[in-house]
C-alpha cells in the first residue's frame, strides 16, 4: 500500500509505525472473512480492511468524522485479521494509533466521555469494582438487560493457596475484575504448578495490565499503570523469578506488548521488554511441564468421578491471536482425561472484549448468541475458557457452567 503521511505525522514515532503497517497491506480482503463485525455487519468499513483504508485518509490529512470513529469503536481487537493475513499486516498497532488520531480530531458526547471514564475507573481497581458489584447485584432487577446479565452470582472463595517452597518461582498478576469474578484461577494455578514444583506468589503492587484503559483510549493513564507493574515486578525480577503467569489470556495479550508499547520510554524501554519476554500463559508454563503432569495425573486417585467429563473449549482470541497459543490447553485437557468437543468456527470472538460487550451490546449480543450455538452443539458438560472476560460473558448465557481450564486441571489432580 502506497503511503503519504501529512507531514505532522511524517517524523513521528507513531508516524513511521503507521506508515510501516500500512505498507506492509496488499488490499487482499482475506481478513473480512474472519472478521466477527464484518460477518455480523457486512459492511466494508467494519472490517479490517475497510478500517485501514479510513485509519490512512486521516494520517494523509483528510477529516475524520463522527462515522469513523464508530466504525474504529465498534472493532473488538479480537485481532483474527492478523492470523489470516498472508502479508503479517499488525492491524492492531495500527488500530490504536488510528483511534487516538481520530478521538483528538472527533470529541466524543460529554455521555460517552462519561461512561467511558467511568468504567475505566471503575472496573481497573478491585476494590472499586467488588463494591460497584455489590451495588449491582442489589439493583440488578432494575437494571436494563444487558447490564443485568453482566451481573454474575457470588462466585465460590478462593481455595487453599500453597506456600511458596520450590527453588523454582513465577509470578501471577492478579489482576482487576479476575479476583472479584474468579477468585479461585489464581489460586488453582498456583496449586497446579506447585504439584509440578514450580512456586507461584502475587506482588502486591502489581494491579490492573492497563488493556482496560489502554482500549478506551486512556492511553498515556493505561501506559503509567504498565509502568507500575514493572516497577512492583522488578525486584523479584532482578531476584530470579523465572516467569511473570498471567492467567487471563486478554491481560496477558497486553503485558506481552509492554515492550512496544513503551519503546519510547528510556527509563522504562528495556525494562519492558524484559517484562515481555518473561510474560507466559499458564498453558505453556504447564506444556513445558508435560512429563510431570503426566505423572501427577497417573498417581492422581480422585475419591469421585468428576462430573465434568465432556468439555467445549472456548479459546479466546487473545489466546490464539494475540498469544499464538492453539491447541496446548486443549491438548492438556485430554492429558487430564476430559473428553474434548469439535467447536464450529473457533477462531470468532464471543464479543466479550473488555467494556465492549457494555459499549456495543447489540453486537457483542449477536457474536455471544453464535459462539454459544456453537459451544453447546455438543452438548458439553462444561465450557472451558482461559480469559476471566469471556467467561463472564459466556456464562451469563450458557446452559452449562464456563470455567477457566486450569480449574479443570486442578480437579484432575485432585487439588
Amino acid at each position: 500500500m502506497q503511503t503519504d503521511l501529512a507531514p505532522h505525522w511524517r517524523d513521528t514515532d507513531d508516524g513511521r509505525e503507521a506508515e510501516r503497517v500500512l505498507r506492509a497491506c496488499v488490499h487482499c480482503g482475506f481478513c473480512t472473512a474472519t472478521c466477527p463485525t464484518y460477518q455480523t455487519l457486512g459492511d466494508e468499513l467494519d472490517g479490517p480492511r475497510g478500517r485501514i483504508y479510513l485509519i490512512k485518509a486521516v494520517l494523509e490529512g483528510q477529516p475524520a468524522t463522527e462515522a469513523t470513529r464508530d466504525h474504529l469503536d465498534r472493532c473488538l481487537t479480537c485481532r483474527a485479521c492478523e492470523t489470516t493475513c498472508p502479508s503479517g499486516v499488525e492491524y492492531h498497532k495500527l488500530v490504536d494509533i488510528g483511534r487516538a488520531a481520530v478521538e483528538a480530531e472527533v470529541p466524543r458526547p460529554l455521555g460517552q466521555r462519561l461512561l467511558r471514564k467511568a468504567l475505566g475507573w471503575g472496573l481497573s481497581d478491585p476494590g472499586r469494582f467488588g463494591a460497584g458489584l455489590a451495588l449491582g447485584r442489589l439493583a440488578k432487577p432494575l437494571l436494563p438487560a444487558h447490564l443485568a446479565d453482566k451481573i454474575p452470582p457470588r462466585p465460590a472463595q478462593a481455595g487453599d493457596w500453597p506456600a511458596p517452597r520450590h527453588a523454582r518461582r513465577m509470578l501471577a498478576l492478579a489482576g482487576c475484575v479476575q479476583p472479584v469474578l474468579a477468585p479461585d484461577v489464581n489460586a488453582a494455578t498456583a496449586r497446579v504448578l506447585d504439584r509440578l514444583g514450580i512456586s507461584l506468589v502475587e506482588i502486591d503492587k502489581a494491579g490492573c495490565c492497563g488493556a482496560l484503559k489502554f482500549h478506551l483510549n486512556e492511553q498515556d493513564a493505561a501506559l503509567d499503570q504498565m509502568r507500575a507493574n514493572i516497577d512492583a515486578w522488578w525486584p523479584a525480577v532482578q531476584a530470579g523469578a523465572e516467569a511473570i503467569v498471567i492467567t487471563a489470556s486478554g491481560c496477558g495479550a497486553q503485558v506481552k506488548d509492554y515492550g512496544h508499547l513503551l519503546r519510547g520510554d528510556a527509563a522504562y524501554a528495556d525494562k519492558a521488554a524484559r517484562i515481555s519476554e518473561l510474560c507466559r500463559d499458564p498453558a505453556e508454563v504447564v506444556m513445558a511441564e508435560r512429563a510431570r503432569l503426566l505423572a501427577a495425573l497417573a498417581e492422581t486417585v480422585v475419591a469421585e468421578r468428576p462430573v465434568v467429563r465432556r468439555v467445549a473449549f472456548q479459546s479466546p482470541c487473545t489466546l490464539q491471536h494475540a498469544l499464538k497459543v492453539r491447541g496446548v490447553v486443549e491438548t492438556l485437557l485430554a492429558d487430564a482425561g476430559f473428553e474434548l468437543l469439535p467447536v464450529g468456527e473457533g477462531h470468532l470472538c464471543c464479543g466479550s472484549a473488555g467494556t465492549y460487550s457494555m459499549l456495543q451490546p447489540e453486537i457483542s449480543g449477536a457474536l455471544r448468541e453464535r459462539k454459544l450455538a456453537n459451544l453447546q452443539a455438543g452438548g458439553p458438560d462444561a465450557i472451558a475458557s482461559a480469559n476471566v472476560g469471556c467467561m463472564s460473558h459466556l456464562g451469563a448465557k450458557a446452559e452449562v457452567p464456563v470455567l477457566h481450564w486450569i480449574a479443570l486441571m486442578a480437579l484432575a489432580l485432585g487439588l
